[in-house]
């Protein structure tokens, strides 16, 4: 006998009623763990926890006061928070077997066509209601019984309770709701078809107050839908939808798959994003009694005659099973909304579906990145970007119809005592050589601090069979690290097993691999048979060419070898700053796709902004080959053999006929290049390694410090780059009400725009107070006059970034212009520097010699880094030619020899001359662009 349903979770109960308005966040933070000193300059054990946000657009904004090792604990707990401010009373009278489901099933569908309250109600059902009431004559209200499945949660639920085939066939579902129609009082249903209706008319107040809700189409309304055919050789194709005010939407489906009339039409669960109603629409098999259907028909589920008919594809999509050719259409009634919803669905939505089923699917559409974007084969917290490998696995097993991973972390010591109990998560990954490498270049493991983790993960089907499991030998000194880099792994894992489809099982899976996985292969096969019908390669087809039959055919014994890329069409000067391995890149790039015989190209992929790590395999190789050999701003173009197919077609939002017929041997991919930006790692390395907090932390908060003991309210940050001195301060409780930034980089400053608007827009709605924030566009060595007289001026590791002469300018235009009253300078001590390094060196035998000549700078883009004598000379100087007092102290370090890694300079007005502020104050000099602004209305702006 199956067991009880479990009650919705917080989540689901927000969902049904808020939808897409609820945007969940999941702030990551520190927490020292068990045993820690506060205040102790040395590196402390902690880890990573989360706190809980939840958004209610126009209705509520929570966050948990309180941290949780895992994410999804912590959005649950946001929603429960909501749940109870907002006062939802949560029903727990699901029915324990199903016979009670049954009863309840009954009743449900009784209340849906004999209450009189109902068709006033907001319940989507109501909007299908009303194309019937809305048809002359017509006041019974008849809609087809899939209708039902569409709108309403619980009748699914009550199904799955009755019998849990439920889940997977909707033929199932439709034949429980027919049968529980037929002992439903009030309730009519035919004999031969699959119309529903009540049993006596409505009356004619409650039909007007459901038309008065719920809006008629008022003209013909076409949409765009795909056509996915039963048969694996023929391709989908886009097919147009034609809605009308009399007509309900099915009725055109129903003659666009030749079914008997819009009742013999089934429908999937929602496919694709939780928040669209995008399914699958196909016809009901033929059957002789529609009163046999649950124990003839829906018993077999695909098996003896009906196998025949099943659509693979579609049903591999939805995780149902899914007969004979389908259309995926968005188009329904909701909750949220008072009119039918529309929305096109191309082949492009198609695609991306089926491509957000695979292992990196959902990174590569993260990145809006889907022909240059690959899996990173390593894992790093400050150069990742998109959803981490934890959030990449669990979304990759929800989408296969697999239970939530299971992740255990023990802590252990450094000879792997366990420490502590196991911590049950949701993580895992990276490969092996890899996470050596790393563990020894990063210094994750500290000899002074023993604890370390492991990570261990079990992959289950739905039915909680174990079909894989993952154990490492491999020790994080953090447990984040342990999580995120074990998912990493698993997720490589199954990328090279969706590479390698058409290997034989025999190779594939063994009992043990040295790797430190093992592998279940019945419950494996068992649970991908669809995976494999739908992604194996047809017998007697060409690898070499894309074609659908086989969908992603990923046969990987005709990939390119990684050599060197050959460049055309080089433009720019060469800067001489070079991606080098570790360096975080970010490129422009234009993908086309050239035919050979037509000399046509077709555009496929634009990208203005795309950041990756070099060597951490984030990007096709040729691509990464074409980067090495470019310095900024340069750009050029190379050509590469075709993707697969699918992806190209998941990639170009604008199919043209050409692209139907594709090969490699017809056609190649051509790419324009252009580097925008490198930033290499070594300094944060160097930070990390030496420093806890890092430098930049400390940096901020010495900034912290003297705002607070002036009492300052305003601030303008000179160079303020990508906002993250701004951004940080928010963080913090000061005095400010005013903050500004100047840069000269439009590109820095859009960045720093977009992190701050986040930022506040989220202060505002839990704080009264929130400081107003301005961005300007403008070089620091011109004077603006709403800059002037600020109570503090900040200019953060900016001065080594332009040549010595301008840094010499710069500051003698704030001290003499600007005049804030106090000025805060930092810039890296050049003699700390050998420290720095020596800590980064990765091993022995990469330490300089002892005449190895001068230290380098820490950062390629440096013009210059002074000694201590050479900054207080040139700050010294500056005081005195403008009548300021300038203290020296630092951060990073004792202060004791070679002095601090960070060396600061705190400028003090000492007297202003009132004439000349006043002047200064009248003069309407106001070079800088207003490139972004955030106003309060309660603080008068300069």
């Amino acid at each position: 006998m199956p067991t009880a349903t479990p009650a919705p979770t917080p989540k689901a109960v927000i969902h049904q009623r808020y939808g897409a308005k609820a945007v969940y966040r999941a702030e990551e933070v520190r927490e020292a763990v068990d045993g820690a000193c506060p205040g102790l300059a040395l590196p402390q054990t902690t880890r990573c926890v989360y706190r809980g946000h939840l958004d209610l657009a126009g209705v509520l904004s929570v966050a948990t006061p309180g941290t949780f090792l895992r994410k999804k604990d912590a959005e649950q707990a946001a929603a429960q928070m909501a749940i109870d401010k907002l006062g939802i009373q949560l029903t727990s009278n699901i029915p324990g077997t199903p016979e009670e489901a049954w009863e309840e099933l009954t009743g449900r569908i009784s209340y849906f066509f004999a209450d009189e309250n109902f068709p006033t109600s907001s319940h989507p059902l109501v909007g299908h209601l009303c194309v019937a009431l809305r048809r002359n004559g017509d006041l019974l209200g008849g809609i087809p019984i899939s209708a039902i499945v569409t709108c309403d949660v619980k009748v699914h639920t009550l199904c799955k309770i009755i019998d849990p085939k439920a889940e997977f066939d909707p033929l199932l579902v439709l034949s429980m709701i027919y049968n529980a129609a037929k002992q439903s009082p009030g309730v009519s249903v035919s004999n031969s078809n699959f119309w529903i209706e009540s049993q006596r008319p409505y009356s004619p107040e409650a039909v007007d107050l459901a038309l008065q809700r719920w809006s008629a189409i008022s003209d013909l309304i076409r949409v765009e839908a795909v056509l996915v055919p039963c048969v694996m050789e023929d391709e989908p194709k886009v097919v147009s939808l034609n809605v009308s005010e009399n007509e309900h939407y099915m009725v055109d489906i129903a003659s666009k798959l030749s079914a008997t009339d819009s009742s013999h039409v089934l429908v999937s669960r929602t496919v694709g994003k939780t928040s669209s109603e995008i399914r699958f629409y196909f016809p009901a098999p033929d059957v002789q009694l529609v009163s046999d259907l649950s124990s003839n028909v829906a018993g077999c589920r695909g098996d003896g005659n009906m196998n025949c008919v099943i659509n693979k594809r579609a049903s591999y999509i939805s995780g149902q099973t899914i007969y004979g050719d389908a259309i995926l259409a968005n188009v329904g009634y909701t909750r949220r909304d008072i009119e039918l919803q529309t929305e096109n669905v191309t082949l492009c939505t198609y695609y991306r579906i089926l491509l957000g089923k695979l292992p990196d699917g959902i990174y590569k559409i993260s990145k809006d990145s889907i022909l240059v974007a690959e899996l990173p084969c390593v894992y790093s917290r400050t150069s990742w970007k998109g959803p981490s490998p934890r959030d990449l696995i669990c979304s990759f097993c929800r989408l296969q119809r697999l239970s939530e991973p299971h992740f255990t972390v023990n802590r252990v010591s450094a000879s792997c005592n366990a420490l502590g109990s196991a911590v049950c998560s949701e993580e895992m990954g990276s490969p092996k050589t890899a996470a050596k490498n790393q563990c020894a270049n990063d210094g994750r493991i500290d000899k002074e601090n023993p604890d370390v983790f492991k990570c261990y993960v079990k992959i289950y089907s739905k039915k909680r069979e174990l079909l894989l499991e993952y154990s490492t030998d491999d020790k994080w000194s953090k447990e984040s690290d342990a999580l995120q880099n074990s998912a990493l792994k698993v997720l490589i894992w199954f990328n090279r097993y969706f590479k390698q489809l058409n290997t034989h099982v025999e190779k594939l899976y063994l009992p043990k691999s040295t790797d430190g996985f093992t592998v279940y292969p019945n419950t494996f096969l068992q649970e991908f048979a669809m995976c494999l019908s739908v992604y194996g390669k047809i017998s007697g087809g060409d690898s070499r060419t894309c074609n659908t039959a086989g969908l992603f055919s990923m046969d990987t014994s005709h990939q390119q070898p990684e050599n060197s890329a050959f460049l055309t069409d080089i433009d720019g000067q060469d800067s001489g700053v070079f991606p080098s391995h570790g360096s975080l890149t970010c490129i422009s790039y234009t993908v086309y796709l050239f035919k050979k015989d037509k000399r046509k190209k077709y555009l496929l992929e634009v990208n203005n902004e795309f950041e990756f790590e070099i060597g951490a395999g984030a990007v096709r190789n040729q691509l990464e080959s074409c980067v090495t050999q470019l310095s900024v701003d340069q750009s050029a173009c190379f050509v590469d053999e075709l993707s697969d197919r699918d992806l190209i077609l998941a990639a170009a939002s604008e199919l043209s006929p050409d692209l139907s017929k594709i090969s490699r041997d017809s056609c190649v991919l051509e790419f324009s290049v252009k580097v925008l930006q490198v930033t290499e790692p070594l300094e944060d390395r160097m930070e990390k390694a030496l420093f806890n907090p890092p430098l930049s932390k400390q940096r901020v908060e010495f900034a912290v410090r003297h705002i607070n003991q002036l009492h300052a309210t305003t601030l303008v940050d000179f160079g303020c780059g990508s906002g993250s001195l701004l951004d940080s301060l928010l963080e913090h409780p000061t005095t400010l009400e005013k903050i500004v930034g100047v840069d000269i980089s439009r590109k820095g400053l859009t960045r720093a725009a977009k992190s701050l608007h986040q930022k506040l827009s989220k202060k505002s709605l839990t704080q009264t107070s929130v400081p107003t924030a301005v961005l300007y566009h403008g070089s620091v060595t011109d004077f603006d006059s709403r800059i002037y007289g600020f109570d503090i001026g900040t200019c953060l590791e900016v001065i080594e970034h332009v040549e010595e002469d301008e840094a010499s300018l710069f500051g003698s235009v704030v001290l003499s212009s600007f005049c804030p009253a106090v000025l805060i300078v930092s810039t890296p001590n050049y003699e700390y520097n050998p420290i720095l390094q020596r800590s980064a060196m990765p091993s022995k035998e990469e330490e300089p010699e002892e005449n190895a000549g001068p230290c380098k700078f820490r950062n390629h883009d440096h013009k210059f880094e002074w000694t201590r004598a050479q900054f207080q000379h040139w700050a010294t100087g500056l005081a005195v030619s403008h009548s300021y007092s300038v203290e020296f102290s630092g951060v990073g370090g004792s202060g004791e020899e070679p002095g601090y890694a960070s060396q600061i300079a705190v400028f003090r007005r000492m007297a202003r001359d009132q004439d000349e502020s006043s002047q200064k104050e009248d003069e309407p000099l106001q070079p800088y662009e207003v490139l972004w602004e955030w106003a309060n209305a309660s603080i008068p702006s300069n």
